[in-house]
């Protein structure tokens, strides 16, 4: 298993994710509720940024490898997830939304495996689609996060109208990604296209 500083920033943000519900968990006389909305949303726009510095760092320091390029995703993932189901629990943002994102989360991780498995993995390469996507979440959850007014600006709508298009453009990416890979999968099927 290589170790360089992007890899580093990859287990950073696994690691923050026990630090994320933490913030739910401490005891009141520690925190008050707007504190911890603070800290966890502290906590999750850091992770963000370790997401985008360890692949900016990977590259620009010929440190890319197999294995970050393993981990980096699935430590997104995680953390998403696990912010997402935070959300959930505590009326933040609708069950439907989190399990569409987490769902489709799932599924395109298998099928970009299962695809690997074939030579395929071009096919589900990421595309600017599910940039869009990721984009759109990872503003809607720390807005959704800090839930009270910031500057006047009502950010717990707008966290939730952001979650519910990031809901929409995952079913469109998770669209595209099966249209993507249909070709190999019908072959390997034995199916006419």
């Amino acid at each position: 298993m290589p170790f360089n500083l992007p890899i580093l920033l990859t287990w950073l943000r696994i690691l923050a994710i026990p630090l994320l519900v933490g913030a739910f968990y401490l005891p009141a006389a520690w925190l008050s509720p707007q504190e911890r909305n603070i800290a966890a949303t502290a906590i999750f726009i850091a992770a963000a940024l370790t997401d985008w510095a360890d692949g900016y760092l990977a590259r620009k320091l010929n440190q890319t490898s197999a294995f970050g390029a393993f981990l980096d995703p699935v430590a997104d993932k995680l953390m998403v997830a696990t912010a997402l189901i935070m959300l959930a629990q505590l009326g933040r943002v609708d069950a439907v939304a989190a399990a569409v994102i987490i769902g489709r989360e799932i599924a395109i991780s298998a099928l970009r495996e299962w695809m690997a498995k074939l030579g395929a993995s071009k096919s589900v390469a990421v595309s600017l689609l599910g940039k869009i996507k990721t984009i759109s979440q990872m503003v809607a959850i720390p807005m959704l996060l800090f839930h009270a007014p910031f500057f006047g600006i009502d950010i717990q709508l707008l966290g939730n109208w952001l979650i519910w298009a990031a809901a929409g453009l995952t079913l469109w990416s998770m669209a595209y990604y099966l249209r993507m890979a249909w070709p190999e999968i019908s072959r390997r099927s034995g199916n006419p296209s």
